[in-house]
């Protein structure tokens, strides 16, 4: 790399990603090479968890995942996945699903803005990837959520304690309510927290998986002060 592109590279202010390929196959890789343009560095594709923090260069990007780091930057295999990353996104989490037919890297990316004056502390940020309505009660809050649409929800409870969970489901052109769960979860008021809605294949009913995150803690608890 050239000392100027260098130079360029540690005086920009940087941006943060993590990743997350919900229910990936066992077939699918466990990482890749993720590209911005001018660096590549290996990433993480955890199914279970959030990835580690990445650390990306501030401005517009085009973001690639490529199964080992390119020979020639100006000359990516044709048909990687691929997406853009706006200059206005200051953090943000990709979302991969999969993709068989894409024989570079199997999957599909989706950006999601994780900017700290979007999601706060304590707030869950709701995703149904499901054909069914969602909705029920979590903590203090109530939840009802469209198919296929996400929801910010304030903090279900206030301090680190357990809150009640229940949430429960309806097909489409159906008017009777199945259940997911009813259970309670660890409320911490740290983290934010990003939470899914999804199906698996041969099951009805909706699969829920909630993932906190604590990046930015510091400096929102300081700004709070």
């Amino acid at each position: 790399m050239l000392c100027g592109s260098a130079l360029a590279r540690e005086t920009a202010k940087e941006r943060t990603c993590r990743i997350l390929f919900l229910e990936g196959p066992d077939s699918a890789p466990s990482v890749l090479h993720l590209f911005d343009g001018t660096h590549a560095q290996e990433v993480e594709l955890p199914r279970m968890n959030l990835s580690p923090v990445y650390d990306l260069p501030a401005g517009k990007l085009t973001l690639t995942l490529l199964p080992a780091a390119p020979a020639d930057p100006g000359k990516l295999p044709a048909g990687a996945p691929s997406v853009m990353v706006a200059d206005s996104v200051p953090d943000f989490y990709l979302l991969l699903t999969s993709d068989p037919s894409n024989k570079i890297a199997p999957v599909r990316m989706q950006v999601i803005n994780a900017a700290v004056d979007r999601l706060k502390r304590g707030q869950m940020l709701w995703f149904n990837l499901t054909h069914f309505q969602v909705g029920g009660r979590i903590g203090s809050e109530k939840l009802l959520i469209r198919p296929q649409s996400t929801v910010t929800l304030d903090p279900p409870a206030s301090g680190a304690t357990n809150y009640p969970v229940d949430l429960a489901y309806r097909m489409p052109d159906k008017e009777a309510v199945y259940p997911i769960c009813e259970t309670q979860w660890l409320h911490d008021p740290r983290s934010r927290s990003l939470a899914f809605i999804f199906a698996k294949p041969g099951v009805r009913t909706p699969r829920v998986l909630v993932f906190p995150d604590y990046r930015h803690a510091e400096q929102q608890e300081d700004a709070s002060q």
